[in-house]
């Protein structure tokens, strides 16, 4: 039965060629039974807009750790490709130097960025968000209204 199997399966067999001729009446009899418009109506619902990804909202979480295990949901948030704004006001230096090491690390696992943003705030994005401009350019540009 191997043998027969192996033997079909390299083309060896003279019976399974008629095997074939027979299946290909039948896919041809079932494949004319089949009405063009219904092909249609099922094509037409397979069809996604390309800027679906672009409705989808993204979320900026607004966090403010104050033990160092707060990190580990931080990167969580990132890993789930959401952008992170980190406030470090409720932490001493030493523990938020720590955390900023650590979301430093998730950031370059997963081809984010992490920017500073203020004195100690900082955003931290997955690989396709866009950051443009700085603080300083914003700070600097309203110094010019003044």
């Amino acid at each position: 039965m191997a043998f027969e199997k192996l033997s079909r399966f390299f083309g060896m067999t003279e019976d399974d060629d008629e095997d074939y001729e027979t299946e290909n009446t039948q896919d041809r009899a079932v494949t004319e039974d089949v009405p063009m418009s219904g092909s249609t109506t099922n094509s037409v619902d397979n069809v996604v807009p390309l800027n679906n990804a672009r409705a989808m909202a993204r979320k900026i979480v607004i966090s403010e750790p104050s033990i160092y295990a707060d990190a580990k949901e931080i990167a969580t948030t990132l890993l789930n490709n959401q952008a992170t704004v980190v406030n470090f006001s409720q932490m001493d230096d030493q523990q938020s130097r720590r955390v900023i090491d650590f979301l430093t690390g998730t950031v370059f696992a997963i081809k984010g960025e992490i920017q500073r943003v203020g004195d100690k705030i900082f955003l931290c994005t997955p690989a396709k968000f866009e950051i443009e401009g700085s603080i300083t350019d914003v700070l600097q540009s309203d110094k010019d209204f003044d």
